[in-house]
């Protein structure tokens, strides 16, 4: 009695069959992804405003004459002086220092207590030249260390930034922008901070796609540092007011504004339905789709992560993206070269058949199956291992036709082949896969050729040699297979019916057909 009680508490253990939809969709912090690779430089949370030439990136002009100021010394001496034209001259020179392309002296400028003097700089309405080499300068420091950025932080620059988003000269508004930004992507604290003091009203008002291409990217990318983080995660506030100006920068022609509004969208949806439910209700599910298709890496891995962010929701959410004709962009997506999409994109269908049966249907008629089959056939072990999330999460929640169809795309090759992965998860997620689809195939009347299938693919002997595995789970969940689906001849029929109890039969397509029709063809 005590052995039957064990074997059924393993079984309820092993089997997937009637869990809830939550339970098989994985958020993102349960999948490891490594797609920010592909744009490592262009997703920094800080950017160091750097002056790859002897002139300033702007149009401003250099004082006539050369500068007397070459030192920290005579920078400190310049900058503290009373002489407009002497700070000016000391702050453009402090300014170089900060912007050459290696090692700036952050620390020397800080240690000499020069920051709160290019703070106060920031005011100057007056001189609209020397406000915007201190906001250049400062952008730098807060472009450092997270102790350089919070020097700038207490100097008081942040409400004096935000202020000058709206100053008229546009030089000075985008540099107080590029500083913001740095300061924003600090973390969850100094965004929640320059939150705090007023920036999202102020730098929203600035989006006009008419404006330079240069401004528009500094623009998105401190927008996306708003949007970033998530221990806590921005307002609802902020993302409600944030995404009518993301809607919009997606229809930019620019693949770098492009991307980083993807980015700040991904970084949206990385929560709870209810924030992937606001996201969804801005209408920028068809766009991210339309991005998908651009063909341009920088852009199709932030908004495919967006995409498989929003189907790890609610299957309501889920249906939004795919009543915006995705499945046919995953298709193409899974058989990219780049195996991070790939593997993405397995990842994003994994989520799809974690869904109800509909959603499964339209996987199985949006010809994903055989491009799914080919990554567990050539993909990476990274892709391999999301492809089997999706096989079997699709055998958790499908119907039995659904899953017998399954089988007839010649899945169970591939997929046995997982069996000698060296991830003990991943041949857990696997053997769960063959269990439930040799359990469907018992109640459709297909057990017996399923189970040839499997024996013909050597899977039989691979499910055999897992009951050695030191892993636990893996060795029940082999054992299970073994004793309740091929029993040793003799032992009698396992606990699965082998033929159907119902008087009829499937056909193909998966509808109901009468006993006389033909079974399955595998």
């Amino acid at each position: 009695m005590a052995q039957n009680e064990s074997t059924t508490d393993r079984l309820k253990a092993f089997k997937n069959k009637g869990k809830d939809n939550e339970e098989l969709r994985r958020r993102r912090n349960e999948v490891s992804v490594e797609l920010r690779k592909a744009k490592k430089d262009d997703m920094l949370s800080k950017r160091r405003n750097v002056d790859l030439t002897d002139e300033p990136l702007s149009p401003l002009q250099e004082s006539n004459g050369q500068s007397e100021f070459h030192s920290l010394d005579e920078i400190r001496e310049g900058l503290l002086g009373p002489d407009l034209t002497a700070n000016f001259q000391a702050t453009q020179a402090a300014r170089k220092m900060l912007s050459r392309e290696r090692n700036p002296p952050l620390d020397a400028l800080i240690e000499a207590n020069l920051v709160p003097r290019l703070v106060e700089f920031l005011t100057m309405e007056a001189a609209p030249k020397l406000q915007f080499e201190a906001a250049w300068a400062l952008t730098n420091v807060a472009s450092g260390t997270p102790q350089q950025t919070m020097v700038v932080v207490e100097a008081g620059a942040v409400p004096h930034f935000v202020a000058l988003l709206r100053s008229p000269d546009r030089n000075v508004c985008e540099q107080a922008v590029w500083a913001l930004g740095n300061i924003a992507g600090d973390g969850a604290q100094l965004r929640d901070f320059v939150v705090n003091n007023g920036i999202v009203k102020p730098l929203i008002a600035l989006v006009d796609l008419s404006s330079p291409v240069t401004f528009l990217r500094n623009l998105t990318w401190t927008i996306s540092n708003l949007c970033r983080n998530k221990n806590p995660p921005p307002s609802n506030e902020v993302v409600v007011q944030c995404l009518p100006a993301l809607k919009a920068l997606m229809t930019s022609p620019d693949v770098e504004i492009q991307a980083d509004t993807c980015w700040a969208l991904s970084y949206l949806t990385d929560g709870s339905d209810e924030r992937i439910q606001t996201v969804v209700e801005s209408g920028v599910v068809h766009g991210l789709v339309h991005l998908l298709q651009v063909g341009v890496v920088q852009v199709m891995t932030p908004a495919l992560r967006t995409i498989g962010n929003i189907v790890t929701g609610s299957d309501t959410q889920t249906d939004a993206v795919l009543q915006a004709n995705c499945l046919p962009v995953l298709s193409l997506i899974l058989q990219h070269q780049k195996m991070g999409l790939v593997k993405e994109a397995a990842w994003t269908i994994s989520n799809i058949t974690a869904g109800n049966n509909n959603q499964i249907q339209m996987v199985l008629d949006g010809n994903i199956i055989e491009p799914l089959i080919g990554v567990l056939e050539r993909g990476d072990f990274k892709a391999q291992k999301e492809a089997a999330w999706a096989v079997t999460n699709l055998t958790s929640g499908g119907t039995n036709e659904q899953i017998v169809r399954l089988c007839q795309f010649g899945v169970l090759r591939p997929f046995c082949n997982l069996l000698t992965a060296k991830d003990d998860k991943t041949v857990s997620v696997v053997l769960d896969g063959i269990h439930n689809m040799l359990a469907a195939g018992g109640k459709m009347g297909e057990l017996e050729q399923l189970t040839m299938l499997i024996e013909e693919c050597e899977g039989l002997d691979k499910i055999e040699d897992l009951q050695q595995h030191e892993n636990e789970v893996v060795y029940q969940k082999a054992l299970t297979i073994i004793e309740e689906f091929f029993p040793e001849e003799g032992d009698g029929e396992g606990d699965v019916p082998t033929s159907t109890t119902n008087g009829f039969e499937f056909n193909t397509n998966g509808q109901a057909a009468t006993t006389d029709s033909k079974p399955f063809n595998f």
